[in-house]
């Protein structure tokens, strides 16, 4: 099995693991709020979208925020601002929930019916890896028809599951030469 590979970069080739590249263009498809945390506006965006409604208080407090219905309210009204570490467990809790929310549509919009999605694999970059130690990898496309595991990993941010259904699922359809595309400048799709 030609993947895993255990000195990557080693004569100097640059590229992202391809499920980290998968994750990347699926949180771009997500469209989070794009006002950071630390400013009035995106903090108060984020309470919103996590207080709106009963489920999505009740998935906010199973991502991890753990205030009170007393607190969240003097942040809301402004009487109160969370401190550093609650920042943190705020975009935390938004970022799990909204890919909870999103993952259907996305998958739906992935899936189309059994058509799938094209996807194109950018080969890792060996512009300073020495010609003797370079290796044939061209651009490829794909075309995807099964998405359910690597949406489902990427709405439980659980990683390893996503290098799985991404990696042994998916990048093997390309032939025996998959595994030189463990590594990849990017990964591209849209829905």
């Amino acid at each position: 099995m030609p993947d895993r590979n255990l000195q990557f970069g080693k004569f100097g080739a640059r590229g992202i693991k391809g499920h980290e590249a998968v994750a990347r263009q699926l949180d771009n498809l997500a469209g989070y709020i794009a006002t950071p945390i630390t400013a009035h506006r995106g903090l108060m965006a984020r309470l919103h979208y996590l207080t709106r409604s009963d489920h999505a208080r009740a998935a906010a407090r199973e991502a991890g925020l753990t205030v009170t219905d007393r607190t969240l309210k003097a942040w809301l009204d402004g009487k109160r601002a969370p401190t550093a570490k609650n920042l943190g467990r705020i975009e935390g809790a938004y970022l799990a929930v909204r890919r909870q929310n999103v993952a259907r549509y996305l998958l739906g919009r992935l899936n189309s019916d059994g058509r799938g999605t094209r996807v194109e694999f950018h080969p890792l970059n060996q512009s300073q890896v020495n010609r003797p130690h370079q290796r044939v990898v061209t651009y490829r496309t794909l075309n995807v028809r099964h998405w359910d595991a690597v949406v489902q990993a990427w709405a439980d941010n659980d990683d390893d599951a996503l290098d799985h259904a991404w990696f042994d699922d998916i990048t093997t359809e390309l032939g025996s030469d998959y595994g030189a595309y463990e590594f990849v400048t990017n990964i591209g799709f849209s829905a």
